[in-house]
């Protein structure tokens, strides 16, 4: 396989094949995010994609997951993700599920037969990084999304089959916007109603403008109790109707959360309690990590 640069994938990917269609984001101007910094995006082109395919395949003789990457691969369109995932259902037939990185915008570019046909291809689950539900805080972080455009592919991704899993930040809106950053993203969640939610907690590193305003002191980071009480306060305006996966057991977090939403909603929100009053169960700053 033949990789372009630093290549990133959700924890859940740990085990799949790898396949780089894009490089790069195509928006890549989040103020705290570095991730692809130093990648201009660009469409791979197919005959290198099959040409790592094929060596895969010569390689593994099962393959029961693939992930493709960049940063949000989904901007191509169909005509150029359907000979890939062709590609895979004739020459992987062991492939048990696809997964794909995609920004909003990808999502409400296609139509629902669209996205339906990506699905019948193979497709399972879109990863979308959200981030807040707040457009105040979308806005300050230079998402280039609005609250509701992310809700509208959350629910497009769900009505064609395939899953949503779906990434925010806490901390993100730091001591001055925790409020809102909090309950808007709970009712969003709401909104949204996806397969599954992975929280992260803020970590900013040097050479991203969100570093520079930590610096100025324009944006004040919240403490680890902060961070609970915060993430107890989205928990508490989180109300979805299905089955959610949640997950915030990331290394950037200060506790490790994983239950089911709603059952265990209350359990979880016990240990963040329980947490605040006991700061020896948070994660130490320095086993922290992106």
């Amino acid at each position: 396989m033949r990789y372009e640069g630093d290549i990133y994938r959700p924890p859940s990917e740990a085990y799949s094949l790898l396949v780089q269609v894009t490089i790069g984001c195509t928006h890549n101007k989040c103020t705290f995010c570095k991730m692809f910094k130093n990648k201009k995006f660009r469409v791979r082109a197919l005959e290198e994609v099959l040409e790592d395919l094929a060596w895969a395949r010569a390689r593994y003789s099962r393959v029961e997951r693939m992930f493709l990457c960049d940063g949000d691969a989904l901007a191509l369109s169909n005509r150029r993700l359907m000979p890939i995932l062709e590609y895979i259902k004739e020459n992987f037939p062991e492939c048990e599920r696809v997964t794909i990185y995609g920004r909003a915008n990808d999502v409400n570019k296609k139509s629902a037969e669209e996205m339906k046909e990506l699905y019948d291809a193979g497709i399972t689950m879109v990863y979308i990084g959200a981030e807040s539900g707040s457009d105040e805080v979308l806005k300050a972080v230079n998402k280039g999304v609005t609250r509701q455009e992310l809700i509208d592919a959350v629910r497009k991704i769900e009505d064609c089959g395939m899953e949503a899993s779906v990434t925010f930040i806490s901390g993100l809106a730091g001591k001055d916007g925790w409020e809102d950053h909090a309950i808007q993203t709970g009712t969003m969640i709401t909104e949204m109603n996806p397969s599954y939610v992975g929280l992260l907690t803020l970590i900013v590193e040097p050479n991203v403008p969100m570093y520079d305003d930590i610096q100025s002191g324009k944006l004040r980071l919240l403490s680890p109790e902060e961070v609970m009480q915060e993430t107890l306060l989205m928990l508490e305006h989180t109300h979805v109707d299905k089955k959610c996966v949640f997950r915030s057991n990331h290394a950037s977090n200060y506790v490790s959360l994983r239950g089911d939403l709603p059952q265990d909603k209350e359990k979880m929100m016990d240990m963040l309690k329980k947490a605040m009053g006991n700061h020896d169960m948070f994660r130490h700053e320095m086993f922290r990590a992106l």
